[in-house]
């Protein structure tokens, strides 16, 4: 599938996850995608959050990886 389709369907599926986080004052934004990993970085609240790593993997990439075959990771950038 074409990267830009791609980048449309993951930052759809994002847009699901991101009221969940903004209710703890925290959000995502969509970085990038290559070679099976999505780069996003977390904002807000759950830019320090210890529990980020967390919510990272157990939600985010969770989502992520169920609505989206070619997804294979996602990973946090600064």
């Amino acid at each position: 599938m074409e990267n830009s389709v791609l980048d449309m369907k993951i930052k759809g599926t994002l847009e699901k996850v991101r009221p969940v986080l903004q209710r703890d004052g925290g959000d995502v934004e969509f970085v990038g995608f290559e070679d099976g990993k999505v780069k996003v970085r977390l904002k807000g609240a759950c830019g320090g959050c210890p529990g980020a790593t967390m919510t990272l993997k157990m939600v985010i990439e969770k989502m992520l990886k169920q609505e989206i075959s070619e997804v294979k990771e996602v990973v946090r950038v600064d």
